[in-house]
């Protein structure tokens, strides 16, 4: 059995692809580079290609499947990326990642403070050597009603960790958890986003969920509401979300993913016209963080990642279930 690996991070990824292929037995080759028509070919002969968050739209996989590729395996938890109901059609089996939840939950946790504290504002004015007082008073998290949008892993470890800061804390899910009700009051979603002084996304992508904060939802919200989103850009309408900044009714967000980020983030853009204009302006914004899809980013999560692809290849290789199977989902 052989892996293709494509974005294949050279300074983390790929030693921990050495040490698994040496502890599994599986071969597998990569490239720095995202996958494309072109280069599709790199992974001809292998049984799997792994790959992050990028266009795996039906061209793409058909593309996989003419040169024997039968599993791909994305090294993420969002798996809409890829077009699975073209791998559904081809006998293709598609699988993603998971990986300790603290790192993520830790992290939004992070923005939250930094927000409410306004450490953004402050460490730009002081750049400047501006380090007066006015403008930068900021509020407490053990103070604040703090909202949990989906409360699977990820969610309910923030939770769990916010428990300890003694703030209200308010959860929706759609599948209430037992586990997240120890430490959260379930509501609905209205009842959260008016109550809220905090809101956190912590839910999956879906066709049912495309915007969930929209101009709608954002009027429900309390006026300095602060919004973090360490799940996936498409839950936020980002023109929306811009009027609620400019207007005041946003006070503060925190944003490490975001709409229309394929192309932009894991790339070195430097010195490129973009051709992004919700990125220019939120970028704009002294009350905004932009994070660039790394709340994930730790030595231990990078491991979890990777050990998950040669898992899945595995699994489906020798027929075995595996958790990780999203062909279905």
């Amino acid at each position: 059995m052989k892996i293709f690996f494509y974005t294949l991070r050279p300074w983390d990824e790929r030693p921990c692809a050495e040490r698994l292929a040496a502890e599994t037995g599986i071969a597998f080759d990569g490239c720095e580079a995202y996958p494309t028509l072109e280069n599709a070919a790199l992974a001809a002969g292998c049984d799997a290609v792994s790959m992050t968050p990028c266009d795996m739209g039906p061209d793409m996989v058909r593309r996989f499947h003419e040169l024997g590729v039968k599993y791909l395996c994305c090294r993420s938890i969002g798996y809409d990326h890829v077009d699975r109901q073209t791998a559904r059609e081809l006998g293709m089996r598609v699988s993603n990642v998971d990986y300790p939840p603290r790192g993520v939950a830790n992290f939004a946790i992070m923005l939250m403070m930094m927000s409410l504290r306004r450490v953004g504002h402050i460490l730009k004015r002081g750049e400047v050597q501006d380090y007066s007082l006015q403008g930068k008073i900021g509020r407490d998290l053990s103070g604040c009603t703090v909202g949990v949008i989906g409360t699977g892993h990820i969610g309910r470890t923030v939770l769990e960790h916010l428990s300890g800061f003694g703030c209200r804390l308010l959860a929706y899910d759609l599948y209430p958890s037992q586990e997240a009700a120890r430490w959260a009051e379930y509501v609905d979603f209205d009842t959260l986003c008016a109550e809220s002084d905090v809101i956190t996304l912590h839910t999956n992508a879906t066709a049912q969920n495309h915007h969930l904060i929209d101009g709608a939802a954002l009027a429900k919200m309390k006026d300095g509401v602060v919004i973090v989103n360490t799940a996936r850009g498409s839950l936020i309408d980002s023109g929306a979300l811009i009027a609620a900044l400019e207007s005041g009714r946003v006070g503060a967000a925190a944003l490490d993913v975001l709409e229309n980020e394929n192309g932009l983030y894991y790339y070195n853009r430097a010195g490129d016209p973009i051709a992004n204009p919700e990125l220019a302006l939120l970028r704009s914004f002294p009350n905004v963080l932009l994070t660039c899809h790394t709340a994930f980013y730790t030595d231990e999560d990078v491991e979890s990642m990777v050990r998950g692809v040669f898992e899945s290849a595995a699994a489906f290789a020798q027929g075995q279930p595996t958790r990780h199977d999203v062909s279905l989902a």
